[in-house]
């Protein structure tokens, strides 16, 4: 480690990106080994199997990430009182119900 303070900062960039490029170089080994060995076990029962190259952005995502939830309820005085049915009943809706209002009456 006390090699590493006496290089310069050229000399430390390029030491990242090198140790970047060669992680880089073994996830991809690996993903490639590990697809092989998924298509041989498919292979032995008789199956073929076509894998695409899935990137670790698209492996750890999740495909209903940013996705609106449509407004069920909303209040006819005010619009800036809506909820989509999902979690606890918004204040609003719960005070009009406690009036005596019914959670229909606010259907979309």
């Amino acid at each position: 480690m006390n090699e590493l303070k006496e290089l310069s900062e050229v000399e430390l960039t390029q030491l990242i990106d090198t140790a970047q490029k060669t992680l880089r170089d073994r996830q991809l080994g690996k993903r490639k080994e590990v697809i092989n060995q998924i298509k041989d076990l498919a292979a032995t029962i008789g199956y073929t199997v076509e894998l695409t190259e899935i990137s670790p952005e698209k492996a750890t995502g999740s495909s209903r990430k940013g996705s609106k939830v449509p407004v069920k309820y909303r209040d006819p005085e005010n619009s800036k009182h809506q909820w989509t049915g999902r979690g606890m009943q918004p204040k609003w809706l719960r005070e009009l119900i406690e009036q005596g209002r019914t959670l229909e009456e606010f259907g979309v």
